[in-house]
């Protein structure tokens, strides 16, 4: 290597160390115009992190503007202005045109190194620390295939029920684009190891009501490939490089063209999402980072077999952003053409709290990518051994789930709450709430008896881990965590509940105390705080003092027959004791009334 070659190498490397990657290429340029200097003994690989600690990141601007953009809406809301997309001329108008969306989601690999190379994979560390030779497209580094990354994608290919080929192959996709080092992204157009698959959604997955009961949405493929340098960007003219995520394994999910409607579109999203992370194949999820979704919109005339010239919105990061995007591009393509405008294809951009689509580029034609096998990584082979033992190991897949829950008693919304928040840890926390209250059942029955959970019982801990512990977290502002109440109280809590040691009331005082930070046992609380239900001699005392200090009130109940007024009496009762249960109360009422 010349003298020159290794002198812009060093500095296009020292730039990256200082993050200003940005301008790496312009420095480069003009090295041949500086007199050369000796290699330095400080170059290392380690790339440097530091950050600047006083400004504030884009994204979080970005959020400030939506935040504020929807404060405005409400407030538009609140003096009866119409929204955008809200007056019927504008709906008779959507009406005339079908809208054709087809999905490509691109999603982070639960793996420990990258793609090609083995360095670590993850982004959350210190900016520019996994970083290694290859992944900066360093002359003389060469792609090292980690086998152990195909795992997650066979995981999430099967549960999409995608038929597996028995040879893939990686290309090289062309552009030049500051995140890509290389110049080229390696992926798998041509022979991608997945294809054929399908992803079923329901009603209750929140498909538009014009989908009817359920939509089958067919995936062509899905491929491996490797992701980009995360760009930071600090209006007006900075942007910062982190090359964690360069070679990050990816896999994609490109759907078929199939979807006419934004609503379902955004529940497909969520669906693919919820199958990934219930079979272990990804990081995380959208609201993280670890998803990301590419939309293809086109609108052709009402009746027409042909698709409209297509426009791609990339890089949407939440459900929500997906269905808006494609309302906001379907309105915008309509609007041109009933002006008699022409689409044209091209990449367009949605930003939080926008109203509408930016462009962003022309649409490269594929032609333009320059795809060819790389000749530098081998066929990957899949053996059948392999795929029927992943197969045989992955969980119950998000429907599966469901039906098994209803089964059990749930609703259906219960039901998919449950096995869908916090990213199935709460889930998680059902079944070890459910497992400790058998164990309660086992030592409670005697010997000889079978004692059998009824349905009824994971119907009632489902709704105490979604309501009442709910509820706490909720107003305290706290995420859940198995730890703010310890799955074996929960399971005592309901067990003392069910054979009617305490009431409902007081199984929920008990509740918020444990949650608060009471570290007594369940049934010590219930014994300290008197907790057991009320005797019934104790519920007439309580129910005939109140008859002999409200005798004006008897009368209208006894004469008057205003039976109402028993509800006055039971209120008052519960509030001189928790234990009151109203049932009993009135009963006790009605009996000294003889009514």
């Amino acid at each position: 290597m010349s003298g020159f070659a290794i002198t812009s190498l060093i500095r296009y490397v020292e730039l990256i160390r200082s993050n200003y990657v940005h301008s790496a290429w312009h420095e480069l340029r003009a090295a041949s115009l500086r007199p050369p200097r000796s290699f330095s003994s400080q170059f290392a690989r380690a790339l440097n992190t530091n950050a600047g600690a006083n400004e504030v990141p884009f994204r979080k601007q970005l959020k400030d503007e939506a935040k504020r953009a929807r404060e405005a809406k409400r407030s538009a809301a609140k003096k009866g202005l119409p929204g955008k997309h809200e007056t019927k001329e504008y709906n008779a108008e959507v009406d005339k045109w079908k809208l054709t969306v087809g999905l490509e989601i691109h999603a982070q690999l639960n793996t420990e190194k990258k793609l090609f190379s083995s360095a670590k994979a993850s982004d959350n560390d210190d900016p520019n620390r996994n970083v290694a030779l290859f992944d900066l497209a360093l002359p003389g580094s060469q792609p090292d295939f980690q086998q152990a990354t195909l795992i997650p994608a066979l995981r999430a290919a099967i549960g999409l029920s995608c038929s597996i080929q028995k040879r893939s192959k990686f290309d090289r996709k062309h552009y030049y684009y500051q995140d890509q080092p290389s110049g080229y992204q390696i992926t798998q157009f041509y022979e991608p190891f997945a294809k054929d698959g399908m992803v079923t959604l329901y009603d209750h997955d929140g498909i538009a009501p014009a989908d009817g009961d359920s939509i089958n949405i067919e995936i062509k493929q899905i491929q491996m490939e490797q992701d980009t340098a995360k760009s930071a960007l600090h209006p007006p003219s900075t942007a910062l490089l982190d090359f964690n995520r360069v070679g990050y394994p990816l896999i994609e999910i490109i759907t078929h063209p199939q979807i006419h409607h934004p609503q379902t579109a955004a529940a497909c999203v969520k669906k693919l999402q919820a199958v990934l992370q219930t079979v272990n194949a990804v990081t995380a999820g959208m609201q993280s980072g670890g998803l990301r979704a590419d939309v293809n919109v086109s609108v052709s005339p009402a009746g027409s077999m042909t698709l409209g010239q297509r426009t791609e919105i990339k890089n949407l990061s939440s459900i929500k952003a997906v269905e808006d995007a494609i309302i906001a591009e379907r309105d915008r393509q309509i609007s041109v053409l009933e002006a008699g405008g022409r689409i044209e294809g091209e990449t367009r951009g949605w930003a939080l709290g926008s109203t509408e689509t930016t462009k962003l580029r022309g649409k490269e034609g594929e032609v333009d990518y320059r795809y060819m096998p790389d000749p530098d990584i081998s066929p990957v082979f899949i053996s059948e051994d392999l795929v029927d033992r992943i197969g045989a190991t992955l969980p119950m897949l998000p429907d599966e789930l469901i039906a098994d829950l209803v089964a059990k008693g749930l609703t259906t919304n219960d039901a998919k709450t449950l096995a869908s928040l916090d990213d199935g840890a709460r889930l998680d926390y059902f079944d070890e709430v459910m497992t400790e209250w058998e164990k309660l059942y086992w030592l409670w029955a005697s010997h000889d008896a079978s004692p059998k959970l009824a349905a009824s019982n994971e119907k009632i801990a489902a709704n105490w881990i979604l309501h009442e512990l709910g509820g706490l977290l909720s107003a305290a502002n706290t995420p859940f965590s198995s730890t703010c109440v310890a799955p074996k109280s929960m399971a005592q809590i309901l067990f003392n509940v069910h054979n009617g040691t305490i009431t409902g009331p007081s199984a929920k005082h008990t509740l918020a105390m444990i949650f608060n930070g009471d570290k007594r046992e369940v049934n010590a609380i219930i014994q300290a705080e008197k907790l057991q239900p009320l005797p019934r001699q104790q519920y007439v005392a309580m129910a005939q003092a109140l008859i002999d200090e409200n005798g004006e009130k008897v009368k209208q109940i006894k004469e008057k027959k205003q039976l109402g007024k028993l509800k006055w009496f039971v209120g008052q009762m519960m509030r001189q004791d928790r234990n009151v249960e109203a049932q009993k109360a009135e009963q006790a009422l009605r009996e000294l009334l003889e009514i």
